[in-house]
């Protein structure tokens, strides 16, 4: 099983999926139209440690909601993200039991080698 789930119209996004090239057995979810589940925020929540580390500070809202200045739980990073996409890190790639979270090149290249192998 591998999922990623992305912005469609996130120009990182499509650059790492033109790097990672043909990947029929790769499950993209676009998360602005199809939204992510408690369950599945869960499943990452848990392959990556914490909600935080799902956490996106740079979304364009984590400021104009005031966030930098407060002290964040886990509850919260786990509300925030369900209730706006945008606070997700992206993308996130789930390969059997393995989460890739962003777009760093560590994180691209474990993904395309755990998607060849």
């Amino acid at each position: 099983m591998a999922k990623m789930y992305q912005l469609t119209n996130c120009k990182t996004c499509q650059r790492i999926l033109g790097e990672l090239g043909e990947q029929p057995d790769l499950e993209v979810v676009n998360i602005k139209e199809t939204a992510i589940t408690p369950v599945e925020l869960d499943c990452m929540a848990e392959l990556a440690g914490s909600y935080e580390a799902l956490f996106s500070r740079r979304a364009m809202k984590y400021r104009s909601m005031g966030l930098a200045d407060k002290q964040l739980a886990e509850a919260d990073y786990r509300r925030l993200i369900l209730e706006e996409y945008t606070f997700l890190k992206r993308p996130v790639t789930i390969v059997d039991d393995r989460i890739f979270i962003g777009s760093a090149k560590k994180s691209v290249a474990g993904t395309r080698e755990a998607l060849e192998s």
